[in-house]
Parts: structure tokens; C-alpha cells; sequence
């Protein structure tokens, strides 16, 4: 128990840095008396942290957050002039569905997964072998963690599908796969069983834990997806649990974009936030993906960037310019630098000019893993819209990006009970209701309501309003669109491809794990 105690603790004050948003004491225990461990809030904080931490592992973009858009319609990260950001063509294979058990990407999603899941496994052992923590302490933390392991098989259901189920951090036997269902099944179970022993606030104490709201918030999200998950509709149940959220004080903040702030952890609109600070070692770094390597001159700050990810110039032009998310999401147009108030140029004398389009420089076509010609090739530095969604902050001097980033919003539980009702056949009048209510506070006035919201408008109302978070891959799935052909896709993908191949990497460690159908068998 104490060797274990100890390296989680080492881990909490070398490798994660206490998180911001828990306003915990950030004293880490180097010598800890096993007996005396759970008797202050600052001890059992210090080990929940690295739980928390662990979150971070979802915002990679070769994570599950870049799974979700950079396979879908939203993200790509092409290919620069002189082969920038090729890297064996693993992001041609996000935006191709031509991703194989051996991907880097699928390889790194996956172990992004597993790793965050060890975690959330080892602090609950620690905690549920403890002895002098009180019963309802013990319960509510235990509860906390349950939900975390929660939250991981959900996006492990959503990305992977079938997978070991692990819940015993000192079982050190090579587990077999559980199926879709029987995954389903637990996260149900266990989100079920908690919430009555998670708190229920919305306020500064709360902000970064797993409440009922979170819980509830899966919960939506298991049963919205229940169709393609499982085969059974839950639709209902969506409605049931985003009513129960609504009771809660969440709410929807005026200002689209206080989300999305330097210090956004005002919002009592998130419902669940990875939490960063500049501070971090490991911390919000979408800066460094995808602005050029002379944004921050324009955007008055200092770091290093690595010119990487663009939006899709077909998802850039369905918004409406008039939008304010329009400009709220994208960066476009010429880049001027605050000093000389000229217009920046690149390394090869090109105006820094972010174009919507990213124009293929021809004769450099590439090729995929069989040989095969494809549409993909290099394209200039300054092409392709940026991500600008989280304020960039001024006079940042090569930090980390201070924003926390939220898992689940109040914006979505209106959208995804507007789904549900119209799906069910039930209250088109509220789902207009709800629907009209996020497009009133994005344009600050009705003149862009809904008369008669339909699916369509809702598919295309979760696109302006919750881009680059989370949801895409999963929204196209469900609406019948992710397979289709489309930008840099010219082909209609393979059905078994909604799910990604469990990595050959992770067979080589278990061979109990088995391939998931339609991918070649280990």
C-alpha cells in the first residue's frame, strides 16, 4: 500500500502538477504515513489529482479529441511544402478512413485510453484499501472515480468499441475482450448507481469534479448513441437525463465565447473540463498545432508553433458569415504584425494569408500504403483556416495556453434533447424552443430562429455550436454521414470502419485481445 501510495504521489508532483480548477493546496507528500493517510482534504486531494489529470490524455490530436474531427468532416492536418507534417501519412489515413491495426494514430488513441484508465484504477485502489478515511468520505470519492472509469469507457466504447474491462488495478492477469454491449451494460450500471453519492452543485468548489451533471451528461450520451451502440434506441432516456441536468444550475452564459476564455473556468455553462494552466509541463498547447510559426507575432504572444492542423474548407463555408461563431471559430484572412503593421511573410516570401481552400502544389500527389494514387498532396504554409474557438492570450511568453477545455457543455443537453424529442416524434415546438435558444445567444437576437427545426437543422446546429469538441465523428455516425465521400475522401468507407482497429501493439502485450470485425485478424 505505501510503495503504491508514494508513487502516485511522485507522479501527482512530477508528471501532472496539481490541476488548477479543484483549488486544491498543491503540497505533495513526499513521506506519508499509510495510517494517518485520508484525515485532511489536502492528503486524499493530492492523490485525486492525477485521476483528474488524466483527462488530459483526451485532448491529443491523436487522442480521442483529434479522432473525433480529424476523421470526420472538420480537421486536417495536411501535408506542408517540403513534407512538413507528413509523418508517414498517418494523418492521411485519419482523413481517408484508410487507417490500419498498425497506425500511429489508432496506436496512440488507444494507449491514450488505456493509460488514463490505469490511473483513474490505481487511485481507487489506494483509496479503497484506506483505513481511517470515513465511510461517506470514502464512498463519495470512490463514487468520483467510479464515474472517471466511467468516462473513459465511454469514449473507449465510442472509438474502439469492444475492449478489456478492468476495474482491479493489482489484477495483473491478461483479460479478455468484452463486447460493445456488455461495456454499454456497465457504464450504465456504474453511472447509475453513483449519482445519487456525487454533489450536485454548480459552483467554484465544484468546477473540474465529476458531479451528477457529468454523470447524467454520459449517461445522455450512452443513451443518444444507444442505436449504434447497441442496436436498441433510447431516445427517451436522452430526454430523461438532459431534464434532470436542466434542473441543476448550469446555464447557458450570455457570451458564446466566455467558453471559450483565458479563464474560462467562470463558466457555469461547463458541465465537465479538462483544466490547464500556463504553469503546466503538460498543459494546452492547441497554440503550437495549429498556427503558423508567425501567428503569435500577429496575435501578440511568443511561442514556438508548428503550423499543423486547418479546418476543412467545405466545414468552414456551411456556416453563415453573419455567425459570430464564424469568426469565433476560425482564424482566416491576411496576418499583420503588431510592430510593423505589414502584412507577414513566409520562409518563402508568401504573404501569411490563412486562404479558406488549401490548394495542392502540383506534382506533389502522394500516395497511400498500397501504392495507390491519391488526391492528397503538399500545399503552402500559409493555407487553411485555423482554430481561433479558445482565445489566444496576449503577451503569452512561450506558456501553455490557460483555457481549460470542456468535455461536455449545457449548449450540447439543449441540442441533444432537440434531437431526441424529433426523433421520437414528440414536441417539435420545444426542440424549435431549444434549438432557437443557442442560435438567439450566438447571433444576439430571434432574427435567425428556427420557424420548424428538423434533424438537418440540428445536425447542422451541433456543427457551428460544439465544433472541435468532441462530438463530430460521433454526430456523423449517428446522422448516416461519416461514411460518405468528401473532402481529400473520395471514396465511400467500408461500414466496420465507424470503429477503429484495436492496435497490433496492443495484441503483442495481450493476445487475449481478439480484432475487431471487418480488420484483419492479428
Amino acid at each position: 500500500m505505501k510503495s503504491v501510495l508514494m508513487k502516485v504521489l511522485y507522479t501527482a508532483s512530477i508528471s501532472f502538477v496539481l490541476m488548477s480548477c479543484t483549488d486544491l493546496n498543491e503540497n505533495v507528500y513526499d513521506k506519508l504515513p499509510t495510517d494517518k493517510f485520508g484525515t485532511t482534504a489536502e492528503q486524499i486531494n493530492a492523490v485525486m489529482a492525477p485521476a483528474y489529470q488524466s483527462l488530459k490524455y483526451l485532448f491529443n490530436y491523436d487522442g480521442p479529441w483529434g479522432m473525433a474531427d480529424l476523421t470526420a468532416d472538420i480537421l486536417i492536418i495536411p501535408t506542408r511544402v517540403g513534407g512538413d507534417w507528413w509523418d508517414g501519412g498517418q494523418y492521411m489515413e485519419q482523413c481517408m478512413h484508410t487507417w490500419s491495426s498498425h497506425s500511429y494514430s489508432v496506436e496512440n488513441c488507444w494507449s491514450y485510453c488505456m493509460t488514463g484508465l490505469t490511473t483513474v484504477n490505481s487511485i481507487y485502489s489506494i483509496i479503497d484499501a484506506n483505513t481511517v478515511m470515513s465511510d461517506e468520505l470514502k464512498t463519495r470519492y470512490l463514487s468520483e472515480l467510479r464515474g472517471l472509469r466511467a468516462l473513459w469507457y465511454y469514449f473507449i466504447i465510442d472509438n474502439f468499441g469492444n475492449a478489456q474491462l478492468v476495474t482491479d488495478y493489482k489484477n495483473t492477469s491478461l483479460p479478455s475482450v468484452t463486447s460493445r454491449a456488455d461495456l454499454y451494460k456497465y457504464v450504465v450500471k456504474e453511472l447509475t448507481e453513483i449519482i445519487p453519492n456525487l454533489r450536485s452543485d454548480v459552483s467554484d468548489a465544484s468546477y473540474g469534479k465529476f458531479t451528477q451533471g457529468a454523470a447524467r451528461m454520459v449517461l445522455a450520451k450512452m443513451y443518444l448513441n444507444a442505436q449504434e451502440w447497441v442496436g436498441q434506441p433510447n431516445w427517451q432516456g436522452v430526454v430523461d437525463q438532459c431534464d434532470e441536468i436542466m434542473k441543476l444550475n448550469y446555464v447557458i452564459e450570455s457570451n458564446w465565447k466566455t467558453n471559450f476564455a483565458v479563464h474560462n473556468e467562470v463558466s457555469r455553462e461547463t458541465i465537465l473540463p479538462i483544466c490547464f494552466k500556463a504553469s503546466d509541463d503538460w498543459g494546452n498547447v492547441l497554440h503550437l498545432w495549429t498556427l503558423h510559426y508567425l501567428d503569435p507575432e500577429a496575435l501578440g504572444f511568443t511561442a514556438g508553433t508548428w503550423n499543423g492542423i486547418a479546418v476543412q474548407p467545405d466545414f468552414v463555408r456551411s456556416f453563415d458569415v453573419e455567425d459570430p461563431r464564424y469568426e469565433g471559430s476560425f482564424l482566416i484572412g491576411p496576418m499583420i504584425s503588431l510592430t510593423t503593421g505589414k502584412v507577414l511573410k513566409t520562409t518563402l516570401g508568401h504573404d501569411l494569408d490563412h486562404t479558406i481552400d488549401l490548394n495542392i502544389v502540383s506534382g506533389t500527389e502522394r500516395t497511400d500504403a498500397d501504392g495507390n494514387p491519391t488526391p492528397w498532396g503538399d500545399v503552402n504554409q500559409e493555407d487553411g483556416a485555423r482554430i481561433n474557438k479558445w482565445v489566444y492570450e496576449k503577451g503569452m511568453q512561450n506558456t501553455n495556453m490557460e483555457n481549460d477545455v470542456a468535455i461536455f457543455r449545457l449548449a450540447d443537453v439543449y441540442l441533444m434533447k432537440a434531437e431526441a424529442l424529433l426523433r421520437m416524434g414528440k414536441d417539435a415546438g420545444e426542440a424549435t424552443r431549444l434549438v432557437n435558444l443557442i442560435r438567439e445567444r450566438a447571433y444576439g437576437d430571434s432574427k435567425h430562429d428556427y420557424a420548424n427545426v428538423t434533424l438537418d437543422d440540428i445536425y447542422k446546429e451541433r456543427g457551428y455550436e460544439l465544433a472541435f469538441e468532441f462530438v463530430r465523428r460521433q454526430d456523423m455516425i449517428r446522422f448516416g454521414t461519416y461514411l460518405r465521400p468528401r473532402y481529400m475522401k473520395p471514396k465511400q468507407t467500408a461500414d466496420y470502419r465507424k470503429i477503429f482497429p484495436i492496435p497490433y501493439t496492443a495484441w503483442q502485450k495481450n493476445n487475449n485481445l481478439v480484432q475487431n470485425a471487418g480488420y484483419p485478424s492479428f
